[in-house]
């Protein structure tokens, strides 16, 4: 009785398994609309342009002619007199020879003027990009219209898992 208790349950149990197997099954159901879910991100970008601007531009003078004209000024200068009038007398002749020197080194140093200056500017500006992100597909299967995202377009048919089980009381 054991045995025969066993191979029944044994039966019973290979027989849930087959059935439950076949329960599932492929099929195909119409597309009746799809519908692309589109996100919109902003991808902010720098945009740059250069501009030219006129420039005040400072003449560029020289320090030489100026401190050779102060050694040599101070040098004759130094020949002349003698004790404390030599002194007052290389000192003053550093002076003259300073600005005679600077006079003379800068002579052909213009006035300035004007110049152009490129200027590089910079802006953030927002850049809209359209993203899909998926699918809304409605479809028809034995006259039911179901709906469900997916991740790409199934195009005219989609294909179904199909699951069937005995309802609960």
């Amino acid at each position: 009785m054991k045995l025969q208790a066993k191979l029944m349950s044994a039966a019973v149990l290979i027989g849930s398994l087959s059935a439950a197997q076949a329960a599932d099954f492929e099929d195909y159901g119409r597309v009746v609309r799809v519908t692309p879910q589109v996100e919109r991100i902003n991808q902010p970008r720098e945009e740059c342009r250069t501009e030219y601007q006129q420039v005040q531009v400072q003449p560029q003078r020289s320090a030489g002619g100026s401190i050779i004209g102060g050694i040599a000024g101070a040098v004759l200068g130094s020949n002349i007199g003698s004790g404390s009038g030599r002194t007052a007398a290389t000192a003053a002749g550093a002076i003259a020879g300073a600005i005679a020197g600077d006079r003379i080194g800068n002579q052909n140093v213009g006035a300035g003027g004007v110049q152009e200056q490129a200027v590089r500017q910079c802006r953030m500006v927002d850049s809209w990009e359209s993203r899909t992100n998926g699918y809304e597909v409605v479809y028809d299967y034995r006259g039911r219209n179901y709906t469900s995202i997916m991740s790409f377009d199934p195009g005219e048919r989609v294909r179904l898992r199909v699951s069937v089980e005995p309802m609960q009381r």
